[in-house]
């Protein structure tokens, strides 16, 4: 018999918080983290707009012993990953550890020590890179400085599908606990592209938000017939999930159940979604949730403010949920704390549950003029307060066509499967 798995804690360090209450707040509030970047590469840049984690130092955090052996995006990773567990008040008995692990997504991992190796090499022409180097970029570091950490001994797993990869991360750790495999898993995904590398070979993809000429904060605007493209973040965010039953006995809090998730693949084009695609990850996460459309009263959308990506979320959408579409609010946040990459579907998943918790739905900033081809409830710069919330999907779709969907209701603690 599958059982029931909960989330007993958060943790989130983003553009716009860098704790969930701050988090949510700000999302509440219409608190933009996007703004000119200040770099030492800024004038080298065409795109110079973005959204990083506003004042952070890693000293803050970390060592300086410890900040030698990791990078930028296991540093995020780390803490958000403190947060949740604290959270959570989670403890595990040495016999509990072996059925404990961590799964988490990211897209490049440590992309600053890798382009800090290229410029020494092939720029400096110096002899040789960090001695850490590959520990430092290589894709599983952040999950496996979390399990050494808290001395996680289950399976220890990193998934790189792009866009959907932490969102992916969370719906397989759901899976593990769901299927028997393990009893209580940290999941996520953290990302740190905000270097000069990265941020030029988006430009040359052409996908990259132009600035906003009054205001830069402004600068992405999801679903409005003014888009211009994607603002770029970095951040992490990790959730504890755990068996229903064991979290009950030891009178853990419960922020929401995992009610549901699938993922599918476009298999059309490595760039340009497929909304077919798309409807059939929202239609096998609804199956598996045995839920109807009219169960979900709230969708995060992916909703990256890119021309073609919008339009095709819209179609999804109305694809999958039918007449009751336009009764959804779908609201993007990435509005406001732009797109993290491989972390972006655990940021906001973790959004959308926070949203459950508190009954507020987070707006979509900046959208003044709809798209008439965007044309569903995208609850339009205010966010809206006491609104009944049963269950919430987010959705994450990524390039190379990998969508993942994810959806949580409340627990209830007297229903059996």
């Amino acid at each position: 018999m599958a059982r029931r798995v909960v989330i007993t804690g958060l943790g989130v360090i983003s553009p716009v918080g860098k704790n969930p209450a701050e988090f949510f707040d700000n999302l509440m509030a219409g608190r933009s983290g996007v703004r000119r970047l200040q770099t030492d590469f800024i004038d080298k840049l065409s795109i110079r707009i973005g959204a990083p984690v506003a004042d952070y130092n890693p000293a803050d955090y970390f060592s300086r012993i410890k900040l030698s052996g990791i990078e930028r995006f296991s540093q995020f990773a780390l803490i958000a990953a403190e947060q949740a567990v604290k959270d959570a008040q989670l403890e595990l008995a040495e016999h509990e550890r072996p059925r404990a692990g961590v799964t988490m997504g990211t897209g490049m991992g440590g992309a600053s020590t890798l382009e800090e190796g290229y410029v020494e090499i092939f720029q400096r022409e110096t002899p040789r890179v960090k001695p850490l180097s590959v520990l430092l970029t290589m894709n599983n570091a952040a999950a496996s400085h979390i399990s050494i950490n808290y001395q996680l001994q289950g399976s220890n797993v990193t998934y790189s599908t792009a866009c959907s990869s932490s969102a992916i991360a969370i719906g397989e750790a759901y899976r593990q606990i769901r299927d028997g495999y393990a009893d209580v898993m940290l999941a996520g995904g953290s990302e740190a592209l905000l270097t000069h590398g990265a941020m030029k070979a988006w430009e040359a993809l052409r996908t990259l938000a132009l600035e906003d000429e009054q205001d830069a904060s402004a600068s992405c605007k999801p679903f409005s017939r003014d888009r211009s493209g994607l603002v770029l973040g970095e951040g992490a965010a990790v959730l504890v999930l755990e068996d229903a039953e064991r979290a009950i006995r030891r009178g853990a809090r419960i922020y929401a159940e995992i009610a549901g998730y699938d993922s599918s693949s476009d298999a059309s084009h490595i760039t340009k979604p497929d909304a077919a695609g798309q409807t059939r990850a929202i239609l096998n996460a609804l199956r598996g949730a045995q839920m109807q459309p009219q169960d979900i009263h709230y969708i995060n959308a992916h909703g990256t403010a890119t021309l073609v990506g919008d339009i095709q979320e819209t179609e999804a959408i109305k694809q999958a949920f039918g007449e009751h579409a336009h009764s959804i609010p779908v609201s993007s946040t990435k509005s406001m704390h732009g797109h993290l990459m491989g972390a972006t579907g655990a940021v906001e998943f973790m959004a959308a549950v926070l949203a459950l918790q508190h009954n507020a739905i987070p707006p979509t900033t900046n959208l003044h003029q709809p798209d008439p081809e965007c044309d569903l409830d995208y609850v339009p710069n205010q966010g809206r307060r006491n609104v009944e919330l049963n269950a919430v999907m987010s959705n994450s779709f990524a390039f190379g066509g990998s969508n993942a969907v994810l959806i949580a209701k409340r627990f209830d603690p007297g229903l059996n499967g």
